[in-house]
C-alpha cells in the first residue's frame, strides 16, 4: 500500500508530540533539582514490538539506549493494564545505576474489566508501550551520589532488574520499599518516581485519544511507516558518503584507578551497491561501525555497555540527517555496529560503569566522528569538550538534619564547525541537560556559587575557533564528599583541518586556609565546611587553519 505523506507528517508530529507532554509532566512534577532545573530524563514512544516510534528532544545518551530497557522489560514477563516495570540493570538494557527507567503497556482497544477497575486483557499484547528515565541524584552505593570511583558494580548503587513497581494500578509497596530504604534521599527518589509514573500515564492517555480519532490499526500502520520512512532516508543520505574504510581512535585519560590511558578505536566500513546486489535484494547494512582494537574493559567505572555504545552510533548517524527526520527504529536499520564483548564500549559483569554512560559515551561520538570526518570532511565538528564533568556533593544539609545529594554536569566548549565557530559554555553530545540555576542550587543545598564564568580563550585557535569552557566555583557549607568524574584533563578537545586543540580541563580544592591544591579528572575526597571545589571545563576544538 503507497504511503500518504501528508498522514505520515501528522503521525510523526502526533507521536513526538506525545513523548514531549511526557517529558514537561515529568519535569513539572519531579522533586528533585536534577530533573526539575538540568531536566536530566527522556521519554518515548514504542510501538506493539518495542521498537521506538518517537522520542522527545531530550538526553540522547538515555533515547539511544530505551529501546533495549523497553526490550528487557518485555522479555521479564508479559504487562497488564495498568502495569509498571521499574530496571536500571546496565547489562539489561540500562546505562548507569542512577539511570532508572519505567516502561508502561499501553492498551487502546476496552476488555472486560476486573476487580479494582483495571481492564483484564485476555489472550492479548499491548498496542503500544511507552517509557520514561531520570537520573536519580542518589541511588546508594558507596559514594553519595553514587557517581564514585567504584571498582565493581556492587558498590556503584542498588542495581533493579526488570520488576513491577506497579501491578493493576496499583503500588508495589514491597519493591518501593526496598529501593528507598537503600538510597540516602528516600523522599526526593518517592517524588521523582511519582513524576516518571504520571510521564508515562500521560503518553498512554495520549496515544488512547489519538487512536480513538484515527483508529488503532491506522495508528499501528503509521508506526510501521515511519520506520520505514526513516529507513529510507538513512539510506539516501549513506550513498553520498563515499565507499571505503575509515579508520580512528582516541583515548580517555584514564579509569580513575590507573592513569594509563584507554583507547577506543573504530573503523567504519562503508559499501555502496552494485546493480547486481539490487537486484538480489538490498542488503541490510551499508555502514559497518567496528569496535575491535578498543581497550579491554577496565578496574574503574569508565566501562560502557553494549546499549551506550549502539546509543553514541545512533546519536552521531541521527545528527547527520536533517532535524525533521523521525527519530525511529528504521533509522538504524543500515548500520551495523559491532562492539566486542569484555572491551570498554562492551564490558561485562561485575565492571563498574557509572562514568562509562557519561564520560566513555562522549568519547565513543568523537572516534567516531573523527573517523566519519575523513569521508565527510565538510559535515564534521571538531571535537567539543568531550566531558560531562560529573560533580557529585554530598553529606547531611544542617538545616533539616537529613541527607542530600548532588548532581551536577557542567558544560565546555563546542567544537567549531565547516563555516562557524563553536558555541561557549553548552552541554554537547551525549548530554543534552542544562545547567542548575545558582539561586535553585544554593536554595535545595547546603553549598554557595563562587563563580560561574566563561573560560575565557580555552577554544582552539583556528580559521573558526572552538567554543569557551566554564568555570564553576562551589563552597561547602558542611561537610561533605565530593566526587569529580571527567576527563579530557591530559589532552584538550583536538581540532580539524590544521586547527589547535582545545584547553584541557582542570579542577582544584582551595582549602579554608587558602592553600590550593591540584586535581585530577576523577577524584573523591572529602571536604569541611568553607572549603571550595573549582571545575573549568574544556574549551572545543578549532576549525580549520587560522589566516594572517
Amino acid at each position: 500500500m503507497r504511503r500518504d505523506p501528508v498522514e505520515l507528517e501528522i503521525f510523526k508530529n502526533l507521536y513526538h508530540s506525545i513523548a514531549e507532554e511526557m517529558g514537561a509532566a515529568l519535569r513539572r512534577t519531579a522533586f528533585s533539582p536534577n530533573i526539575k532545573e538540568r531536566r536530566d530524563y527522556s521519554c518515548a514512544v514504542f510501538d506493539r514490538a518495542g521498537q521506538v516510534i518517537a522520542m522527545g528532544d531530550h538526553m540522547p545518551v538515555h533515547l539511544g539506549s530505551m529501546p533495549m530497557s523497553v526490550r528487557a522489560a518485555m522479555d521479564a514477563g508479559p504487562m497488564d493494564p495498568g502495569d509498571v516495570v521499574m530496571l536500571n540493570d546496565p547489562f539489561r538494557g540500562g546505562t548507569h545505576l542512577p539511570d532508572i527507567t519505567l516502561v508502561a503497556p499501553v492498551y487502546v482497544a476496552r476488555y472486560p474489566k476486573r476487580s479494582g477497575g483495571q481492564e483484564c486483557p485476555p489472550h492479548t499484547s499491548p498496542d503500544f508501550y511507552v517509557a520514561s528515565r531520570a537520573h536519580h541524584a542518589d541511588v546508594g552505593g558507596a559514594y553519595p551520589g553514587s557517581m564514585g570511583l567504584c571498582r565493581e558494580i556492587y558498590q556503584e548503587g542498588v542495581r533493579i532488574p526488570p520488576v513491577k513497581l506497579m501491578s493493576g494500578g496499583r503500588m508495589n509497596r514491597d519493591v518501593l520499599a526496598m529501593l528507598l530504604n537503600n538510597v540516602r534521599t528516600p523522599a526526593e527518589r518517592e517524588g521523582d518516581l511519582g513524576a516518571q509514573i504520571a510521564a508515562c500515564h500521560t503518553g498512554a492517555e495520549r496515544l488512547r485519544e489519538v487512536c480513538a480519532r484515527y483508529g488503532v490499526e491506522r495508528a499501528r500502520r503509521a508506526a510501521g511507516d515511519l520506520h520505514d520512512y526513516s529507513e529510507e532516508l538513512m539510506r539516501a543520505f549513506l550513498r553520498v558518503v563515499p565507499a571505503g574504510e575509515y579508520q580512528a581512535e582516541d583515548f580517555l585519560d584514564g579509569d580513575g584507578i590507573s592513569d594509563r590511558p584507554v583507547k577506543i578505536a573504530v573503523t567504519v566500513k562503508v559499501r555502496h551497491d552494485t546493480g547486481a546486489a539490487r537486484e538480489r535484494g538490498r542488503p541490510r547494512h551499508i555502514i559497518t561501525v567496528d569496535f575491535t582494537g578498543s581497550d579491554p574493559q577496565v578496574e574503574g567505572s569508565v566501562n560502557a555497555v553494549a546499549a551506550i555504545t549502539y546509543s553514541a552510533c545512533f546519536y552521531v548517524f541521527r545528527c547527520l540527517l536533517a532535524e525533521d527526520v523521525p527519530a525511529a527504529a528504521g533509522l538504524m536499520r543500515p548500520i551495523q555496529v559491532i562492539a566486542p564483548e569484555g572491551t570498554i564500549v562492551n564490558a561485562r559483569p561485575p565492571a563498574a560503569v557509572a562514568g562509562g554512560n557519561v564520560e566513555t559515551s562522549q568519547r565513543i561520538v568523537d572516534v567516531l566522528l573523527r573517523a566519519l570526518a575523513r569521508a565527510i570532511p565538510d559535515r564534521i565538528p571538531a571535537a567539543a569538550s568531550g566531558t560531562m564533568n560529573n560533580l557529585t556533593i554530598g553529606g547531611v544539609d544542617p538545616r533539616t538534619g537529613e541527607p542530600f545529594a548532588y548532581y551536577e554536569t557542567v558544560a565546555g566548549g563546542m567544537g567549531a564547525r565547516p563555516g562557524k565557530p563553536g558555541v561557549a559554555g553548552v552541554h554537547t553530545h551525549m548530554t543534552n541537560s542544562l545547567n542548575t540555576p545558582a539561586e535553585a542550587l544554593e536554595y535545595a543545598y547546603p553549598l554557595r556559587v563562587w563563580q560561574y564564568s566563561l573560560r575565557s580563550d580555552s577554544g582552539g585557535d583556528g580559521l573558526f575557533r572552538g567554543g569557551d569552557g566554564i568555570v564553576r566555583e562551589i563552597e561547602v557549607l558542611t561537610d561533605c564528599d565530593v566526587t569529580l568524574l571527567a576527563d579530557r584533563r591530559s589532552r584538550g578537545p583536538w581540532g580539524l583541518a590544521q586547527a589547535a586543540d582545545g584547553a584541557p580541563g582542570r579542577a582544584f580544592i582551595t582549602r579554608r586556609d587558602g592553600s590550593v591544591e591540584q586535581m585530577p579528572g576523577k577524584f573523591s575526597a572529602r571536604l569541611r565546611k568553607g572549603d571550595r571545589v573549582r571545575i573549568e571545563t574544556p574549551g572545543g576544538g578549532g576549525w580549520g587553519r587560522a589566516t594572517g
